[in-house]
């Protein structure tokens, strides 16, 4: 049973420190993808995640700037983060190549993510369908809203596998 959860956006933590040291240590660079990147951010997650993701990626790249953030080292992407593709002042979808968790990515994606939708004007943002809550309790201090088990995903149409 999958829940909305809400963000604070006035208390995000300071990743400057993580995101450096990422650089510094793997070349990892965090970077909101332009027009010319498009197809290759969406193919990507398409092969690593799934074709409804990639139609939200895609759709996050209506908005200038692109309303998503992906980790790149050299010419590969490591990871994205999409906000407000689906729904308005909504995170996600986010995910992370397997091979690369436990670094901090994903945080630094999502805190970036947050800040982008916190620009936008949002005191607080939607964390919509969540799978891993406690994760995002303990990174961004979300909170379950109560009776969000119907969300804007509930009768969502999904491809073929």
């Amino acid at each position: 049973m999958m829940q909305d959860m809400l963000v604070r956006l006035l208390d995000l933590p300071d990743i400057s420190f993580e995101e450096k040291n990422l650089f510094e240590k793997e070349g990892i660079i965090f970077k909101r993808p332009i027009a010319p990147e498009k197809s290759i951010v969406v193919d990507w997650v398409n092969k690593h995640f799934s074709k409804n993701w990639a139609d939200e990626t895609e759709a996050a790249f209506s908005a200038l700037p692109v309303n998503c953030f992906i980790a790149q080292r050299d010419q590969q992407i490591l990871g994205f983060a999409c906000f407000e593709s689906t729904a308005k002042n909504f995170f996600g979808p986010t995910g992370v190549l397997a091979n690369q968790r436990g670094k901090g990515i994903g945080k630094i994606l999502l805190v970036k993510s947050l800040l982008g939708l916190k620009e936008m004007g949002y005191a607080y943002a939607i964390i919509g369908g969540v799978g891993p809550a406690a994760y995002y309790e303990q990174v961004v201090n979300a909170k379950i809203i109560e009776k969000s088990e119907k969300s804007i995903y509930q009768n969502l149409l999904k491809q073929p596998k």
